[in-house]
């Protein structure tokens, strides 16, 4: 039997990929999370910020980011989790987000960034709906990767205020 090219590219899925995505992972509460690297800006340590008056509890306050004003919001504090005093492994991980007609750069404080996973988007699980009053609509997903289970977060969901 003779293959052509393009036909065992499609039965072997060579150079299909389009479907693959890349995923920086993070720790917060012992639970790994991931976020899409394209809308990852940079990865900063723990610095302190500005404080914005009358913003919601998990809205840290803004940092100054090479003449961009960055809000800094706290993951913990926003998906309902006990807030943790920072420590050397804190990071604040700058996102661009498109919200709404717009792209906003932001950025989350987490725990510990984790790892870089490619993962296929078919391969992400629907949420389980638990209650009206849970977080999971700031999850798109969860996948498994190795034993483990991380959830994909929605941005547009989790960042709009």
């Amino acid at each position: 039997m003779i293959v052509e090219h393009d036909d065992l590219q499609s039965k072997l899925n060579i150079g299909q990929d389009e479907d693959i995505k890349q995923f920086l992972t993070f720790f917060m509460a012992d639970e790994e999370y991931g976020v899409d690297i394209l809308t990852v800006q940079e990865i900063r340590s723990w610095e302190e910020i500005t404080e914005i008056p009358n913003s919601p509890d998990f809205v840290k306050g803004v940092i100054n980011l090479r003449g961009t004003i960055v809000p800094i919001i706290d993951l913990r504090l926003r998906f309902g989790l006990p807030a943790v005093t920072y420590g050397p492994l804190t990071v604040v991980i700058v996102l661009k987000v498109k919200l709404e007609s717009t792209c906003k750069i932001m950025g989350i404080v987490v725990d510990a960034v984790s790892d870089v996973y490619s993962i296929a988007e078919h391969e992400a699980k629907a949420v389980p709906h638990l209650s009206d009053s849970d977080n999971t609509q700031f999850v798109a997903g969860l996948v498994n990767v190795g034993e483990k289970m991380v959830a994909l977060l929605d941005l547009q969901k989790t960042m709009g205020i």
